[in-house]
């Protein structure tokens, strides 16, 4: 299996997941010039900004570690873009990280996985 495959398998993965617990998804793969961000959902009234990462193993780590500085900045970058386009101020924001694990059909869901540095 592929990467991207893998990667869109993970996706889906984990937004059936997050519509069971209750989220609304507002966008899958959003991008922009800076970037993307793989699901914006509503979990009751925040805002969420969700990375997933899919592994068959983790022989070099977890998912949520290969959520490295570089990417935590541009998710960032991306999520203030989206506020701003949506005119969205005063709304509550979360940033989370969606690992899937291929192999063993496993999904852990890490809220406020990492902090925003950005001032929307």
């Amino acid at each position: 299996m592929s990467n991207q495959v893998k990667g869109k398998s993970g996706e889906k993965t984990a937004e059936k997941f997050l519509k069971k617990k209750g989220c609304k998804v507002l966008h899958r793969n959003y991008k922009t010039n800076l970037g993307e961000i793989d699901l914006i959902v509503f979990d009751k009234d925040t805002l969420v900004f969700v990375e997933v990462k899919s592994r068959s193993g983790t022989l070099f780590g977890t998912p949520a570690e290969a959520v490295t500085h570089f990417k935590r900045t541009k998710i960032n970058q991306v999520a203030a873009q989206f506020l701003t386009r949506q005119s969205m101020r005063d709304v509550p924001v979360r940033f989370d990280v969606v690992e899937v694990y291929l192999n063993e059909g496993r999904v852990e869901h890490i809220e406020n996985a990492f902090d925003s540095y950005l001032r929307y």
